[in-house]
């Protein structure tokens, strides 16, 4: 019988890399929660990279985050089939279309802008091609 728990890696036995990967995941979770009001900047995808570097560094933040009112569960959808739910879909399209109309409007369109919103349009293609729920069959722990 398979457990429900996800797996957790330990930190790394490198005090430099421990030290680079709290580095990445304090920096990750700042950006994912600057995101949270940002349009166009991604949240759950810094959250996930936060708890993916946590795990490698930090066992506090780790479990802080696992238990977050808003973080805890799209690690543990995360975790269990890859889900995003369709409302943190909905709004990361929304809070992109915004950003570009935004750039549109105020911004010369040269380059940049262009390339900023074809990474937007993949990142929301992505965003859109994982699941929604998790399936009976595909919750089995896994790593972020």
């Amino acid at each position: 019988m398979q457990s429900n728990a996800p797996v957790m890696t330990r930190p790394s036995s490198s005090k430099l890399s421990r030290v680079l990967y709290g580095l990445l995941a304090y920096v990750s979770l700042g950006i994912g929660l600057v995101a949270i009001v940002v349009p166009g900047l991604p949240t759950t995808e810094f959250i996930l990279l936060a708890a993916w570097a946590a795990t490698r560094s930090s066992p506090r933040l780790s479990a802080w985050l696992e238990n977050h009112r808003l973080f805890g569960p799209i690690l543990h959808n995360w975790r269990n089939g890859k889900v995003i739910q369709r409302r943190a879909k909905v709004s990361a399209t929304i809070s992109m279309l915004l950003c570009a109309t935004l750039m549109l409007v105020f911004l010369e369109h040269r380059w940049p802008v262009w390339l900023a919103i074809s990474g937007m349009t993949l990142g929301n293609l992505w965003i859109w091609s994982r699941p929604e729920s998790v399936t009976q069959g595909s919750a089995k722990p896994s790593g972020i």
